[in-house]
């Protein structure tokens, strides 16, 4: 009779394991992710990583609403606020913070490495020197192909020499740029005419400078400071009849003559699909390594080339995106 009593309360401990199991795993099939994002401002580059990133969940299979919920933060180019957004997602304990931007970045990373929640982060030009490389973190570099943007304004404007940038001192991604400009420009025939700016509110007046130190051209960079007021830079530039060179399509497609630059929606794609790995457990953000698109493409603005007078020679031209201003 015990025996009996034995191998009954067995089978209904077996049951209630297997209920429970099955019901374990019913919720984590119809739980869906939850996915912090932080953008650091709002500007075509950024929203294109962004909606890049939401594509790259989708082409992975997953269905928003269904599969992953998303918490979209902006913090208006605030340092701060990057903060709060940060350690807003902490306190959600979301399953995942992707952060565009440098800022936005460390201000995840710092906010979940308490917790070893997975950052995925996009738009940061160099990890390393933004001290992005080691911990639960990954993602990509949008590096600028800078060898390439100095071979591309040689040839649109071979007779000149003198190429002013605009950058935010306490943006890694920035500094790193400029020293890399300056060690590669030499070799083209070109001087760096740099200014270092603190804030978003100096760059218009940064761009008076260099209007006024007789620079050749503007070379811009991926700055978010520097991003956010193109608009306002390039009247002045306009009616000063200096070219500027972007460093992606979106600036092009703003006023800026041509840019070698990559395309932020793939970019954003690119880094939809590492996060989807992480999330789904098929690897760790800290044993991946961060990617770089490698490809870039050749952008030019006409109309804006034709106010200038740059002539597009025809090898560049063949291989060249024409885009519309906007």
């Amino acid at each position: 009779m015990k025996k009996l009593l034995s191998l009954a309360l067995v089978s209904v401990l077996s049951l209630a394991c297997l209920t429970g199991c099955s019901s374990s795993t019913e919720e984590a099939k119809t739980n869906p992710y939850k996915i912090g994002i932080s953008q650091y401002g709002e500007h075509a580059s950024l929203d294109n990583c962004r909606e890049g990133f939401i594509q790259g969940l989708k082409d992975a299979g997953l269905v928003e609403g269904e599969d992953f919920v998303i918490d979209y933060q902006n913090a208006g180019f605030n340092d701060a606020t990057t903060t709060q957004i940060a350690q807003n997602f902490s306190a959600q304990n979301v399953d995942i913070m992707c952060a565009i931007a440098t800022p936005s970045a460390t201000a995840c990373y710092a906010a979940a490495e308490d917790k070893d929640i997975p950052v995925i982060f996009t738009a940061i030009t160099d990890p390393v020197e933004a001290k992005l490389d080691k911990g639960n973190v990954t993602g990509t570099s949008d590096k600028l192909p800078i060898a390439a943007q100095l071979d591309l304004i040689r040839s649109l404007q071979p007779d000149d020499d003198t190429i002013g940038i605009i950058y935010t001192e306490s943006e890694p991604n920035s500094v790193s740029a400029i020293r890399e400009y300056k060690e590669l420009a030499p070799d083209y025939g070109f001087a760096i005419e740099a200014i270092g700016i603190t804030q978003q509110s100096q760059a218009t007046q940064a761009a008076d400078t260099l209007i006024a130190k007789g620079v050749d051209c503007f070379s811009n960079l991926t700055d978010n400071n520097v991003v956010g007021v193109l608009a306002s830079i390039l009247e002045k530039t306009d009616e000063a009849g200096i070219p500027v060179y972007g460093s992606e399509v979106e600036q092009v497609v703003l006023g800026c003559v041509a840019s070698a630059g990559i395309e932020y929606f793939e970019l954003g794609k690119q880094t939809g699909a590492m996060a989807v790995k992480v999330l789904k457990g098929e690897a760790k953000a800290s044993e991946m390594p961060y990617e770089t698109i490698t490809e870039y493409g050749i952008y030019i603005n006409n109309d804006a080339a034709a106010a200038f007078a740059v002539e597009i020679p025809a090898d560049i031209a063949e291989k060249a995106i024409a885009v519309n201003a906007q």
